[in-house]
């Protein structure tokens, strides 16, 4: 009877492409598309002038790998994140960010999904995360933001609203409206990806409207 080998963080080191390590397993995670990484670079880029600005913490894009101690997972690898650890040098960063931020791709939606990312946000609050954004540029709801003081009840950020991440990092704001862009886009392009060949419920579908713009290709509205 054979027994398998559990991967240990040496062997995360080895592994090309972004991944994390969960239950002794590598967990591979495929490259997000355009509109995703462009909404996460906004943010992590965003993150990094408030860093310079207030000379504390550091902010870091996709791809970055946190070590972590949990009996079923080692390490984490946000879209963005917000970081007051020490420096590591060619290691990667030791305990999980103050603010993680995780963008949905396309294989971020239904019920198993769901369970997924509601379970990796339990394992952010154990490690000592104080906020978690859900980004999802395909719902009305851009910005879900997560607590680890009420998990159960994340703020909800729109197009339009200023978005934070209090209490992890002090006074640092940012409009939704910065991801709109990629949000739209992401839209118009649904159909043309094989996503789905109905809007998202929560979109508006009614007449254009003065003060509103529509994809050239769909009836779904944004409002500007």
């Amino acid at each position: 009877m054979s027994t398998k080998t559990r991967a240990t963080l040496e062997d995360l080191y080895k592994v090309e492409g972004k991944a994390e390590l969960v239950n002794g397993e590598i967990v591979h995670m495929p490259p997000s598309g355009d509109e995703p990484s462009s909404a996460g670079f906004e943010i992590a880029a965003n993150l990094k002038d408030y860093a310079r600005r207030i000379g504390r913490g550091r902010a870091y894009p996709d791809g970055t790998g946190f070590h972590v101690n949990l009996p079923h997972r080692e390490s984490f690898s946000p879209d963005a994140a917000y970081h007051v650890g020490s420096r590591t040098g060619m290691r990667f960063l030791e305990g999980a960010p103050i603010f993680a931020v995780e963008v949905r791709s396309d294989n971020d939606y239904g019920p198993a999904a769901e369970r997924a990312m509601a379970a990796k946000r339990t394992d952010y609050f154990a490690c000592g995360t104080l906020v978690v954004w859900d980004v999802d540029l395909l719902s009305q709801d851009v910005i879900k933001s997560y607590k680890a003081t009420a998990p159960e009840h994340p703020v909800i950020f729109r197009r339009g609203d200023i978005a934070d991440a209090e209490p992890a990092v002090p006074g640092w704001r940012m409009p939704v409206k910065d991801l709109s862009m990629c949000q739209q886009q992401y839209v118009c392009n649904v159909e043309k990806r094989g996503l789905t060949t109905t809007p998202p419920r929560s979109w508006n579908s009614s007449p254009r409207k003065p003060g509103r713009r529509a994809c050239k290709s769909k009836s779904w509205l944004f409002e500007v």
